[in-house]
């Protein structure tokens, strides 16, 4: 089967994107998909994407891991996927998208850049060494000292596959206070069982788990990632994060055509 596909960025996370609307992908095919974001074997790529028609909105995101497994919601995939439903015609710079987690809705900019609406967040579970809360998809939240030098990839995956989380795992993510509305962040992925260049939601977790933690008074958060910059802002009240968005870059960078 040739199979067309088109490969997205956002912040050095990347996804293989397949427009789906006509439902011809195999998505049971876990080993398929594992095959195509593979980097020596495949397209390359930290997930895989699907554009699908949706009834009660503009389009639906099928997202899957990089091991071939359907996943939670992955905000910079939810971007990179705004971008790429705009150049496939089906929407323009304004757009509402069912996802596993709910509808959301995102706007692009004039430079490309996608702002993408989150869940709200309504419970945090803070702890003496870290914070864990849901943005679409689990997230441990821990402060670290010399984050440059850290080694995320081993203290990730002791975390992800610790007692803490049980077999489902969470992602864990490493953090560093740059200045007052400024972190420092590299996560490492579950699914992807490694550190990947960015994390949307992950980001989108440090940001309010900074502010709950009182380590930062500011409702407009920039994160720094390893593949660039993120910025996520919020409103607050009472336990509730409301009106909360992810925004930054969503780049296309090639397509083409693979015999699967």
């Amino acid at each position: 089967m040739q199979l067309k596909f088109y490969k997205y960025q956002g912040t050095g996370n990347d996804f293989v994107m397949i427009d789906n609307r006509l439902q011809n992908f195999p998505k049971e095919n876990i080993a398929l998909i594992s095959q195509l974001c593979d980097r020596r074997f495949g397209v390359g790529g930290d997930g895989l994407i699907l554009l699908e028609n949706d009834e009660n909105s503009d389009f639906k995101m099928v997202y899957f891991n990089s091991d071939g497994n359907q996943s939670t919601m992955c905000g910079n995939g939810g971007r990179c996927l705004v971008a790429f439903a705009k150049k496939m015609a089906v929407i323009d710079n304004h757009t509402s998208f069912n996802a596993i987690d709910g509808l959301h809705h995102a706007t692009i900019e004039n430079d490309g850049t996608v702002a993408l609406q989150m869940i709200d967040v309504t419970s945090i579970k803070k702890e003496k060494e870290y914070s864990f809360l849901n943005t679409g998809s689990p997230h441990h939240v821990q402060l670290v000292d010399d984050l440059k030098n850290y080694n995320v990839k081993e203290q990730g995956a002791t975390l992800r596959y610790g007692s803490l989380y049980g077999k489902e795992g969470s992602n864990i993510n490493f953090v560093s206070k740059i200045n007052e509305n400024t972190f420092a962040l590299r996560t490492y992925e579950r699914g992807v069982e490694d550190e990947t260049l960015a994390c949307g939601t992950g980001a989108t977790a440090v940001a309010i788990a900074m502010h709950d933690s009182g380590l930062t008074s500011a409702t407009a958060i920039n994160i720094s990632v390893e593949g660039g910059e993120l910025a996520v802002s919020f409103d607050k009240k009472d336990n509730l994060y409301s009106n909360v968005f992810l925004k930054g870059p969503a780049e296309f960078v090639f397509e083409g055509t693979i015999t699967v």
